[in-house]
């Protein structure tokens, strides 16, 4: 049985509790949601602040040379690529998630169309949707006759690889449940049929160790703002193994991109490295504050994280099993530490609800369809504690029927 007491202990024992104090977290908040948006660095105000007052506002345009704006987004992806496995100036910082998608899986289409017979892309029904968008959109553009083969269980994706299989894109881990993927045994799967894989790293970067050269992976993609703390909506990180950098042009032919941007030429020479993946003139602001948490992972490394991460969400089950055993929670996270990132969700008709009701006592964690309850287990700034106080809260959510309340019932947009 896990008690209060124990969680104290552990908590003073835990070599990474420091690195909380570069957080900005409310008082009385227990932050289950850095899954979904990640907390503030405490340093990111004094970037904000040095970035708009003195390289904007004093230094003005100068800041593109004196600043190093123009080399931000390379920079930026060398130390982002120190925790995926990446090596030098194989990642950018650029754009959103699924523009980046959209550029990896042209390349990836693009090189395989010495393949005139491969025809299928595989992901995965339960994706997170902007990238089966991203595929839609991107097949209907070209109009070639790619097919898009949607896969039930991640144990189904070797029977529907075949010689006619051209990519595969799946979410490292699962933004719903939590479900993570043996990268280097999926990408021999798919290697061994021909096919070229595509990653998103979406809900594991940040939150489990990746090695894209280790595991021999072919692209990635990734968001900012979720375990590495970049601030909402900042710019989304792409990786392109250096065997495929200038196989094929990406379409998104913007002048960043270009060998030589300031020549002015009237047509498109594309960078001969990982710049041609970049499209037109960069979000300087709001990627600038993606260094101040990137910063804060490059005080410890990737295995240690992972081992709290896994404690601290073995002790979320175990103590959602003791507390609030007989209310209608079914986990659907995998047990097996092999199979499970950084995050537990639960199911209860009532999900929403109950969500809403933690919300309101301060735990915040978020909901996802159908009926399922996330609660985001960020190693650098939770506690054993905060578990322990999470789960007691929930358990009082449920004993009283508190989701019932009407208040607790009104979908907001937002979910």
């Amino acid at each position: 049985m896990i008690t209060f007491e124990q969680c104290q202990q552990w908590d003073a024992e835990d070599e990474l509790a420091n690195l909380k104090s570069q957080f900005d977290l409310p008082q009385g908040v227990i932050y289950l949601d850095g899954n979904s948006l990640g907390a503030k660095p405490i340093k990111a105000m004094d970037c904000a602040q040095q970035v708009i007052n003195q390289q904007w506002g004093t230094d003005l345009i100068n800041s593109w040379n004196k600043a190093g704006w123009w080399d931000l987004p390379v920079r930026l992806g060398n130390k982002i690529g120190q925790l995926v496995g990446a090596r030098e100036n194989e990642t950018v910082v650029t754009d959103t998630t699924s523009m980046n998608l959209f550029k990896v899986l042209a390349t990836a289409i693009g090189i395989q169309q010495q393949h005139p017979t491969r025809k299928t892309i595989i992901a995965e029904r339960d994706s997170f949707p902007t990238d089966l968008y991203m595929i839609e959109g991107f097949m209907a553009l070209i109009n070639q006759g790619y097919k898009l083969q949607l896969i039930d269980q991640p144990e189904d994706l070797p029977q529907y690889l075949d010689e006619q299989t051209a990519v595969v894109v799946l979410s490292h881990v699962n933004y719903r449940t939590g479900y993570l993927h043996d990268m280097a045994a999926v990408n021999q799967q798919a290697h061994a049929q021909g096919a070229l894989i595509i990653w998103d790293l979406c809900h594991s970067i940040g939150a489990v160790p990746i090695d894209l050269n280790g595991s021999n992976s072919d692209f990635a993609i990734g968001c900012t703002y979720k375990y590495l703390n970049g601030g909402p909506g900042s710019p989304a990180m792409l990786w392109v193994h250096s065997r495929y950098q200038t196989a094929f042009n990406q379409p998104l032919s913007g002048w960043w991109g270009h060998a030589k941007p300031f020549a002015m030429d009237v047509s498109y020479t594309p960078a001969d490295n990982v710049r041609r993946y970049l499209c037109g003139t960069q979000p300087i602001v709001s990627m600038s504050l993606v260094e101040c948490g990137v910063d804060i992972f490059l005080q410890t490394d990737m295995q240690a994280l992972r081992q709290k991460s896994l404690r601290l969400t073995d002790v979320l089950i175990q103590l959602l099993e003791q507390e609030c055993a007989g209310y209608d929670l079914t986990l659907i996270t995998p047990r097996e530490h092999l199979h499970r990132g950084s995050h537990i969700s639960v199911r209860h008709p009532h999900g929403y609800a109950i969500v809403q009701a933690l919300i309101a006592r301060g735990v915040i964690g978020d909901y996802r369809e159908p009926e399922v309850i996330r609660l985001g287990v960020t190693p650098l700034y939770l506690s054993f504690c905060d578990i322990w106080q999470a789960v007691q809260h929930l358990k009082q959510v449920l004993v009283s029927q508190e989701w019932a309340q009407p208040q607790f019932q009104t979908r907001r947009q937002v979910t």
